[in-house]
């Protein structure tokens, strides 16, 4: 009786037949420190383009980021900055602090059907994370700033090109990510999504920041865990 009790209330992903994920903060520990090395370097970058302090650097890169979906979206908009050039130095970072996951690479290799990695940067960075943390075999395609035209998450138009590259159903996908705005437009086309709480400052910010609580079928603290605990199977 009590094992068919704890089945019944085990989350049901047998839908699913496309996970998707976010990268940063999300496929790894947000403690790592990882994302703060990305965000110091994006403010770097501002800095020495506009030639300002280290504060005022910090202030456009995150109004950018809310009012343009990232920093870089903004930039290209409001200052023409060459995209690739960005991403090659915000994302020279050291990953040392990162290891594999035992048990997540366990449960998401562990998923039915096709795994993506969906994120608002560079496909180099994402591979360089794979590689560091055991998940590249387990993922299918990276789509990154580049697969939507650089068009980034929460923006719908990012969604619909993906969906439409990979031939997806989007009422048997499932997207995680720590970003709550982020899950808004994947819900709004019927996916299942799954918030990461991370406990981040970005986690509230950014483009529909105030919709994003709303738009979340789920919520963990530990991606392994929730992974490992939802019904995949008969």
């Amino acid at each position: 009786m009590q094992a068919a009790q704890f089945q019944q209330e085990r989350a049901d992903f047998r839908h699913v037949e496309a996970w998707i994920f976010d990268l940063d903060n999300t496929l790894y520990r947000a403690d790592s420190r990882i994302f703060e090395q990305i965000d110091a370097r994006m403010a770097a970058y501002v800095a020495r383009l506009l030639g300002v302090d280290a504060d005022d650097a910090r202030r456009v890169q995150k109004a950018y980021y809310r009012d343009h979906g990232t920093t870089l979206n903004g930039l290209m908009q409001r200052h023409g900055v060459d995209p690739e050039e960005f991403l090659a130095q915000v994302h020279d970072i050291d990953l040392a602090a990162l290891a594999p996951s035992p048990a997540l690479n366990r449960a998401i290799g562990a998923l039915p059907g096709r795994r993506f990695v969906f994120t608002n940067g560079c496909r180099s960075h994402a591979a360089r994370v794979l590689d560091r943390i055991g998940l590249t075999p387990h993922i299918d395609e990276i789509w990154d700033i580049r697969t939507t035209q650089f068009q980034p998450k929460p923006f719908p138009s990012a969604y619909d090109t993906v969906v439409a590259q990979a031939k997806l159903a989007p009422a048997r996908a499932a997207m995680f990510d720590d970003l709550r705005p982020n899950l808004a437009p994947a819900r709004a086309l019927g996916m299942t999504t799954v918030w990461i709480d991370t406990g981040s400052v970005w986690a509230t910010q950014g483009p529909q920041a105030e919709s994003g609580a709303a738009h979340s079928d789920h919520v963990t603290r530990d991606l392994s865990e929730f992974l490992h605990a939802i019904r995949i199977g008969p």
